[in-house]
C-alpha cells in the first residue's frame, strides 16, 4: 500500500489579483514543475499552522491562512499526496525562492501556461474557473 502524505499549498494572491507560483528546483522530486508553495503537515498540526510555518521556512515571508480552497488526493507512482490548498494573504515580507528555482506572479487566466505538478492541477483549474 502506498504511503499517504498530507501536504498544504498556499494560494497567495497579490493586489493585482495575481497568484504566486513556485518552480520546483532540479534537486526536488518532480523537478522543474510548478506548484503552490507549501509542504508537509506534521502530525497533529493544524492546517493553518502548517501553511504559515512552511511559507516562513521556504519563502521567508509571513502569511495569514484564510480558508481551505481545494482538497485533492493524487496518486503518484510510489506515494499518494493529499494536497490541501489554502487561500492566504501576504502580511509581511516579500517571498524569496530559497528552495524553489523561481517564483513568479501570474494572473489566473495565464496559469495554464505553466507545467504544473499533477497534484496541483485540480486546484489550478478551480482557480481559473472561479467566479470573482
Amino acid at each position: 500500500m502506498k504511503k499517504l502524505i498530507k501536504v498544504v499549498g498556499a494560494i497567495i494572491e497579490n493586489e493585482n489579483n495575481e497568484i504566486l507560483c513556485a518552480l520546483r528546483s532540479s534537486q526536488m522530486l518532480l523537478p522543474n514543475l510548478w506548484e503552490f508553495p507549501g509542504g508537509k503537515v506534521e502530525e497533529n498540526e493544524e492546517l493553518a499552522t502548517a501553511i504559515v510555518r512552511e511559507i516562513d521556512e521556504e519563502l521567508k515571508c509571513t502569511i495569514q491562512a484564510n480558508e481551505v480552497f481545494h482538497d485533492h488526493t493524487h496518486e503518484y507512482e510510489n506515494i499518494k499526496v493529499n494536497l490541501i490548498t489554502i487561500k492566504c494573504k501576504l502580511i509581511a515580507g516579500t517571498p524569496i525562492a530559497t528552495e524553489h528555482a523561481k517564483l513568479i506572479w501570474l494572473s489566473k487566466e495565464n496559469l495554464r501556461s505553466l507545467q504544473w505538478a499533477p497534484a496541483d492541477i485540480p486546484a489550478v483549474e478551480q482557480l481559473i474557473n472561479e467566479k470573482v
